[in-house]
């Protein structure tokens, strides 16, 4: 009998495969990008062998909610990233993407989130996205969804009003092109001030091409705080008129006076999944991040300033000490730096681990990663899940946070072939020591690698091994499985 030869085995792991099964010791043989064999393969011989010496062997991590839309292109090695196991993002949330951005975007905050340095906006298309993002890859994967505020941006003179019969009809149109070329998805960002004038009925007939194409309905709810439950109804009811998934993105009780509302939500959530297709990820922190906004203030217990166009020195600086080195009040404060970013603390932790805990939450990092001095989520959200959360409180099992991070968020993403290490699978494979994996950054030292992830592959080719990013970019643009 002619022994296997593969490109690469994998020998001497335990394996995690991302159904939730129990872990067992293996070999995994990958040939041409994909897993071919795994078991025992004692006699098998390939180019090239890793001794995974105990280390736990898991599908490679998905990150269900990314603003890495531009990363891929800027900092390819997408090094954030490979650093703590994950090996395809899933970009263009809260209504914000960079495809089918117009210039002016960059000025249109949060939009601009995306773009710090000028020039980014420049993709009028999905189609012009996606081919520029294969033309020149990047080390991991990413599904794209498109951002409905993109779209007002891009059709609408003014974003404080609902949209015009033809304005909606443009944005359909827009949306349309998108999910034709591949987009999973749509993605709204209700909270923001350039979306929030949208009514539900414009959400839904801009949407619509998400029926035809089997897309996602993707949003950053309208409200995370007092009127929460009012904002899953709405997300669900969108979702129930178009027939399609719904995904909350970072699910969270914001505001002390919101704290333990989890208990609500989450049977409401509970609810809705019996009737219809609905997901949700959080972040394990106690501390969101986004655009510097006054109306923060009196639900958080404190704030950090993550950059200021007209301040940029008062980066990783609290709010209140800014304040009191330009001699005004905090709200003044706000005034002065913006356009700027902030970090909030205004989660209740019980209510951060009562999510993470629930059986349907997907991890999604939500990390900026062009802001002077980014939220550690960026860096450290799913060492944090696997040692702090998972080991170390036990929260959750290994295999189901593994489950969490690789084979819930490819089923609720439709990402066929990734999630799982069984034979016919891509070959994304993260390679991490149970005992030791935590993230390493915090709010003083947020962009510190995370520990104990050892080697991290992606389509079969590593681009994460002894402590560092190996150059290989083999990533793909992940397309929308179910386009006509």
């Amino acid at each position: 009998m002619t022994a296997q030869h593969y490109d690469l085995i994998i020998r001497n792991a335990t394996i995690i495969d991302g159904t939730r099964a129990p872990r067992y010791q293996g070999d995994i043989g990958v040939r041409d990008g994909l897993i071919v064999d795994v078991g025992a393969l004692k006699n098998a011989g390939a180019a090239r062998e890793i001794d995974a010496n105990g280390h736990i062997a898991a599908p490679g991590f998905i990150d269900a909610h990314t603003h890495d839309d531009r990363l891929l292109f800027s900092d390819p090695a997408m090094t954030p990233k490979v650093s703590q196991g994950v090996t395809t993002v899933i970009t263009g949330n809260c209504g914000i993407s960079l495809a089918c951005s117009p210039a002016k975007a960059a000025q249109t905050p949060p939009l601009d989130l995306l773009d710090n340095e000028g020039g980014w906006f420049r993709f009028p298309s999905f189609a012009a996205y996606r081919e520029a993002l294969a033309a020149t890859p990047a080390a991991i994967n990413a599904a794209c969804l498109v951002g409905h505020t993109t779209l007002r941006c891009a059709t609408m003179d003014r974003l404080d009003r609902a949209a015009t019969p033809g304005e909606m009809s443009r944005m359909r149109a827009m949306a349309r092109e998108a999910l034709a070329s591949g987009a999973i998805g749509i993605s709204t960002g209700t909270a923001y001030a350039p979306a929030a004038a949208a009514p539900t009925e414009e959400l839904i007939e801009v949407c619509r091409p998400l029926s035809e194409f089997g897309g996602l309905y993707v949003t950053h709810m309208r409200n995370e705080d007092a009127q929460v439950t009012d904002a899953i109804d709405e997300t669900c009811a969108i979702g129930r008129a178009l027939n399609v998934p719904v995904v909350i993105s970072h699910h969270k009780c914001a505001g002390v006076a919101n704290h333990g509302q989890s208990v609500v939500t989450l049977a409401q959530i509970e609810k809705a999944m019996r009737e219809q297709r609905v997901a949700l990820d959080c972040y394990p922190y106690i501390a969101s991040s986004t655009v510097l906004r006054s109306d923060r203030l009196a639900q958080s217990t404190r704030v950090i300033i993550t950059w200021s166009k007209p301040h940029p020195e008062f980066s990783g600086v609290d709010l209140d000490e800014v304040a009191r080195r330009l001699g005004v009040t905090q709200a003044e404060a706000v005034e002065k730096l913006k356009p700027a970013g902030a970090i909030y603390f205004m989660l209740d932790e019980q209510d951060v681990q009562r999510i993470l805990a629930f059986d349907e939450t997907m991890i999604g990092s939500d990390g900026l990663p062009h802001d002077a001095v980014p939220h550690p989520r960026l860096w450290g959200t799913f060492p944090r899940v696997l040692g702090h959360y998972c080991r170390d409180l036990k929260l959750f099992s290994l295999e189901t946070a593994v489950y969490k991070m690789t084979g819930l968020p490819a089923k609720k993403f439709g990402l066929t072939g990734r999630g799982v290490l069984q034979a016919g699978a891509h070959a994304d494979i993260t390679l991490f020591d149970a005992a030791l994996v935590m993230d390493a950054a915090d709010f003083k030292n947020s962009t510190t690698p995370a520990k104990g992830i050892a080697t991290v592959i992606v389509n079969g080719v590593p681009v994460w091994a002894d402590g560092k990013a190996t150059g290989a970019r083999p990533g793909r643009v992940l397309l929308n499985q179910s386009r006509t």
